[in-house]
């Protein structure tokens, strides 16, 4: 009987302690990621720049303006939130009030320096003035994904005869050099 006793104590004491463990679970865990309600299509805001300029001898004004277009075609990004493109009018106005350049560009206006990518997803964020060199006057552009710092840089060129030159801008700022000072 002592027998059958210890045995029932032993019995009840390795059952008591296997219940104590923890069971081991292969199980992953990962929390849930909530998907982002998709808003109204966004907008950027609009712009307006104007700058005088002194160009070959005689003054002018560079006006340009950014507007959301919501004739052109919306995109979309990853997660399919609509964001309208824009247009932008550049205008080169002499100093007696005329025009001497005026042009509205669209992301359509950049077409052949665009991959598929930008073509579909990418939006007309900006054009700025640069510089002028010698008879042209430059402007900086670009066509980037909405909302991120991606965006193909462009460079826009305008003569003195009105003709324009567009071209990706391959040259980047980030040399870093200072000029040297001259003594």
């Amino acid at each position: 009987m002592k027998a059958i006793r210890l045995m029932t104590v032993v019995l009840t004491v390795l059952l008591v302690a296997s219940c104590g463990q923890k069971k081991k679970s292969n199980d992953i865990i990962v929390p849930t990621v909530e998907t982002p309600k998709l808003q109204a299509p966004i907008r950027m805001q609009p712009y307006d720049q104007t700058k005088d300029i002194v160009w070959l001898g005689k003054n002018y004004q560079v006006a340009i303006q950014r507007v959301a277009d919501d004739s052109l075609r919306m995109v979309k990004d990853e997660t399919g939130q609509k964001f309208v493109d824009n247009h932008i009018t550049l205008r080169i106005i002499r100093a007696d009030g005329s025009v001497f350049f005026g042009r509205t560009f669209t992301k359509a206006s950049f077409d052949a320096q665009l991959d598929d990518d930008y073509r579909q997803t990418g939006i007309l964020e900006g054009i700025v003035f640069d510089q002028i060199d010698g008879n042209n006057l430059v402007f900086a552009g670009s066509v980037s994904h909405p909302q991120t710092d991606e965006y193909i840089p462009l460079v826009i060129t305008v003569s003195n005869f009105g003709d324009v030159t567009i071209k990706r801008d391959d040259q980047m700022d980030t040399s870093g050099e200072e000029k040297e000072e001259e003594l």
